[in-house]
C-alpha cells in the first residue's frame, strides 16, 4: 500500500502515490472549471490506482450532483469500491464516505451535515466545500450557500490553489442572500485570478440579473463568452443571457438563443440543458409568444424520466414540456408516480415535492387549460416557500411570473397589481414588470395610470 500523503493544500490523503493525488487534483479542477469530463479523468487514475479510496469517493461524490436516475448505479458502485477499502481510510475520507452513504439513502440534508463536519475539521478540503455549496443550491438552502464558504473563507488566501473557485462560491452565496455589492466584488476578484471560471461568471450574471442591470449584463456576458467553455454550464450561461433580453422585451433575441444554444435537437442534450430549455420556453409563452414545434422535441427528451421522482426541481421542468405539448399520458404518469412516491418514501425530496413540486405541476396544468383562477389559488399560498424547490431565485422566479400572468388572465386585477408592483419595486428597470403594472391598471379601469406605466416601460426600452 502507498504511504499517506497530502494534496496541494495540505489536506491529508491515505493513499500517498503522487501520480494518484495529481489525478485527483486534475479531476477536482475539471469539475470546478466545467471543462472536460471529471469522471473520465478520475476513471483513468483509478485504472492505474484501484486502491485509491479518495479517487472512488470523488467519483461517487461528484455523481451526487447529477440528480439523475440513470447514474445512480454508477454512484452506488463507486461508493461500494470505497467501502471495500474503508479500513485503510483516514478520518477525512471516512467523513466523505458517510456523507455519500447518507445521500444514497435519500438523506440529502444529513449528507450536507456530514460534509460540513469534514469541512470543519479540514477547512481547506476544496472538494468538501464544493459539494456542500452545490448541494445547498440543489436543496434551496439559501443561507447555507453563503455561510458554508464564510465559515472557512478567512483561512484561504490567493497563494492557495483553488482560491479563485472559493471566491466564486462565496460570490454566488452572497448574491442569493441579496448582498449584491460584495457578491460582485468577490466574483470579479475570482475572474481576475482566473478568467475561464464559468461559475464566477455565473455569480456576477446573477448579481446583474437580480439588480436589474440588463444592458450591462448583456455586455458582460458578451465580453466573457470566450471563457465559458462548451460544457452544459455554458448552456446555462446562455439561458442567463436570454433572461436579460426577456426583461427588455427582446423576445426575438431570447428565441435566437434558444434555437442556437439550448435546442437539444442539435446534440444529445442532458438534464441541465433541458431544464434551461424548458424554463426559457415557458417564460416566452408567459410573455405571449408562440413557440412553434419547439416543445415536442423537448418533451421527447423528458418523457423517459417522467417517473423518476428523484428531484422535484426536475419534475416541474418535465411537466412544463408535457403540459405545453399536450402530453396527457406523460402528465398522468408523472403525477401518479409522485403520488405513489409521496405515500411510501421518506427521503428529503418528499417535502420538496409535496410543498412546491406537485402544486406547481398542477398549477401548470390549470394554466394551460386556461383555468387561470385555479392556477392562482394553487400558487398564492406557496409563493414564499418556493426556495424549498431548490435552484436559484432567478430560476424559481418562473413560479412568481406564472402566478402574476394567471392573475392577469383571470381578471383578478387588484391582486395582479399588487404582484406587479412588488416585482417593479424589486426591479424597476424591467420593461416586463412595468407592462404588467400597466395591464393591471387597465383591467381596473384606470387608463391614466396604465398609460403612465406603459410610458415608463417605453422609456426603458429606449
Amino acid at each position: 500500500m502507498a504511504n499517506s500523503g497530502f494534496d496541494t493544500r495540505g489536506v491529508p490523503i491515505s493513499y500517498g502515490n503522487q501520480d494518484a493525488i495529481d489525478g485527483l487534483e486534475l479531476a477536482i479542477e475539471t469539475s470546478l472549471s466545467f471543462r472536460g469530463d471529471a469522471i473520465a479523468v478520475i476513471d483513468k487514475t483509478l485504472e492505474e490506482h484501484p486502491d485509491f479510496i479518495m479517487g472512488w469517493l470523488f467519483k461517487a461524490g461528484w455523481l451526487t450532483q447529477a440528480m439523475e436516475t440513470r447514474i445512480y448505479s454508477e454512484m452506488v458502485s463507486a461508493l461500494s469500491e470505497a467501502e471495500n477499502r474503508l479500513s485503510k481510510a483516514n478520518d477525512r475520507e471516512k467523513g466523505h464516505y458517510e456523507a455519500i452513504h447518507a445521500w444514497i439513502n435519500g438523506d440529502f440534508y444529513g449528507a450536507v451535515q456530514k460534509w460540513e463536519a469534514v469541512l470543519t475539521a479540514y477547512p481547506l478540503d476544496l472538494f468538501a466545500l464544493e459539494l456542500v455549496h452545490y448541494t445547498d443550491v440543489l436543496l434551496g438552502d439559501v443561507v447555507g450557500q453563503r455561510d458554508c464558504v464564510g465559515r472557512v473563507f478567512n483561512l484561504w488566501d490567493e497563494s492557495m490553489p483553488g482560491y479563485e473557485f472559493v471566491l466564486g462560491f462565496y460570490s454566488f452565496g452572497l448574491e442569493e442572500n441579496n448582498n449584491y455589492f460584495q457578491a460582485e466584488e468577490m466574483g470579479r476578484r475570482a475572474l481576475a485570478i482566473r478568467p475561464d471560471n464559468p461559475y464566477a461568471v455565473h455569480a456576477v450574471s446573477h448579481v446583474m440579473e437580480m439588480s436589474g442591470r440588463q444592458a450591462g449584463g448583456i455586455r458582460f456576458m458578451a465580453d466573457q463568452r470566450k471563457h465559458w467553455g462548451d460544457s452544459n454550464f455554458a448552456n446555462h450561461l446562455w439561458w442567463h443571457t436570454a433572461l436579460y433580453h426577456l426583461d427588455l422585451e427582446q423576445n426575438d433575441k431570447a428565441f435566437e438563443i434558444f434555437d442556437r444554444h439550448l435546442d437539444s435537437r442539435r446534440n444529445d442534450g442532458n438534464k441541465y440543458e433541458e431544464l434551461d430549455a424548458a424554463a426559457l420556453l415557458w417564460r416566452l409563452n408567459l410573455a405571449g409568444e408562440k413557440s412553434g414545434d419547439r416543445w415536442a422535441h423537448l418533451a421527447d427528451k423528458w418523457e423517459p424520466s417522467a417517473q423518476d421522482t428523484l428531484y422535484a426541481f426536475n419534475d416541474v421542468h418535465a411537466m412544463m414540456t408535457f403540459v405545453s405539448d399536450d402530453r396527457i399520458d406523460a402528465q398522468k404518469k408523472l403525477l401518479s408516480a409522485n403520488e405513489r412516491y409521496l405515500k411510501n418514501a421518506s427521503d428529503a425530496n418528499v417535502a420538496m415535492s409535496r410543498e412546491i413540486g406537485i402544486p406547481f405541476c398542477l398549477a401548470m396544468q390549470d394554466f394551460k387549460s386556461e383555468r387561470y383562477g385555479d392556477c392562482v389559488d394553487r400558487l398564492l399560498p406557496v409563493r414564499y416557500m418556493t426556495h424549498r424547490l431548490g435552484g436559484s431565485f432567478a430560476q424559481r422566479d418562473v413560479i412568481g411570473w406564472t402566478l402574476l400572468e394567471a392573475a392577469l388572465r383571470s381578471k383578478r386585477y387588484d391582486l395582479a397589481l399588487g404582484l406587479a408592483n412588488e416585482r417593479a419595486a424589486l426591479k424597476p428597470t424591467s420593461v416586463q414588470n412595468w407592462r404588467a403594472v400597466s395591464r393591471s391598471f387597465k383591467g381596473l379601469g384606470d387608463h391614466t395610470k396604465a398609460d403612465r406605466a406603459n410610458a415608463r416601460a417605453d422609456s426603458l426600452m429606449a
